[in-house]
């Protein structure tokens, strides 16, 4: 009975040393999580052409705009990376041209689009969009700025096929009930195409891009 209890009682032991060194791992005392950064970080590319995400340069905002600088730069931890030679580095010169984010050509960056605007109007709407600069571009400030861009969104409507029904079934409203226009089709509908003026005029006003999706976007 002895030998069985001194066998129960290490069970037990051996089952409370289990659960402290899984809630121990699970605290974070032995994590071995992967940076976020690190999933943009090519190992073992070169220092010049890894992206802002995986290093730290001391930047100068006193530079001339265009002008060529360079900064020195440390790669982030668990990073590593390569000179022109193959040599491992840890730090390294960085190459670019003096200008914040925002001032970047527009096929540096993507920005976030918005269908809640009107992109056939009169004047023509803006919407304030969110802009992230592209990994592999280098550039002063932040990486995410705002930015008002013109509405430019389509809602997958055809100029041609609203144009080649306000020219064969017009009369019967078809082009408006296409572009989602009800009312106006209704209209031209028991109106016999406003007796065919207003026929003719959705043909010209269609055919010059006027009258566009009820919705706001933009043809196709």
């Amino acid at each position: 009975m002895a030998g069985a209890g001194v066998l129960w009682d290490l069970h037990r032991l051996c089952r409370v040393l289990l659960f402290l060194s899984q809630f121990y791992i699970l605290s974070g005392g032995e994590s071995t999580d992967i940076p976020p950064y690190m999933m943009k970080c090519p190992s073992n590319g070169l220092c010049s052409r890894l992206p802002a995400d995986c290093i730290e340069c001391k930047t100068n905002f006193s530079c001339v705009y265009g002008k060529p600088v360079t900064f020195d730069c440390t790669v982030k931890p668990s990073v590593t990376c390569v000179d022109q030679d193959f040599k491992s580095r840890k730090s390294f010169v960085l190459n670019m041209t003096c200008r914040f984010c925002w001032q970047l050509p527009e096929t540096d960056y993507e920005c976030s689009s918005s269908t809640s605007c009107m992109a056939v109007s009169c004047p023509r709407q803006r919407y304030t969009a969110n802009c992230t600069v592209r990994d592999h571009v280098h550039c002063l400030g932040n990486r995410t700025f705002p930015k008002m861009l013109y509405c430019n969104w389509t809602g997958g409507y055809k100029w041609s096929t609203a144009l080649a029904l306000s020219i064969t079934l017009g009369g019967f409203g078809a082009d408006r009930f296409y572009l989602g226009q009800w009312r106006e089709g209704l209209g031209k509908l028991f109106s016999f195409g406003g007796l065919g003026i207003w026929t003719l005029l959705d043909v010209l006003l269609i055919g010059v891009g006027y009258v566009g999706p009820a919705d706001g976007s933009l043809y196709i």
